[in-house]
């Protein structure tokens, strides 16, 4: 009984010890989009999808977290703005509003209108 509490133990200090280590952690960068920083609210000039269908999507942030990441923003498709929230990911970005959601790694992104609709972008920043 001892030994097996021992072996436990070990194994849950190793696992514990390889899991905080990652050679390759997760910038920033892989896991929201970023902005200059927290003055970029309210600018719709800073983060444009530039679509494989022509069209060009700004992203307005209405939320930047401290290190520069948009947390929620406006998504202008058409004329209209929706609503989108930031949900966190293991790697990359998903950014979800009603009826809309966008799924992206780094500079590349897939704008999705509903469950039958996709479109490939890549982010142009200014």
């Amino acid at each position: 009984m001892r030994a097996t509490f021992g072996r436990l133990v070990t194994t849950a200090i190793f696992l514990g010890f390889t899991s905080s280590f990652n050679p390759h952690p997760a910038a920033a960068a892989d896991l929201g989009l970023m902005t200059s920083g927290p003055a970029a609210v309210g600018s719709c000039s800073e983060i444009v999808f530039t679509c494989e269908n022509g069209q060009q999507y700004p992203l307005c942030p209405i939320a930047v977290s401290i290190v520069g990441e948009v947390v929620t923003g406006a998504l202008y498709t058409g004329r209209r703005a929706t609503h989108v929230r930031m949900i966190p990911m293991g790697v990359g970005y998903r950014y979800a509003g009603r009826g809309i959601w966008l799924d992206g790694f780094r500079e590349n992104a897939l704008l999705n209108f509903g469950k039958h609709t996709q479109v490939a972008c890549t982010i142009a920043h200014s």
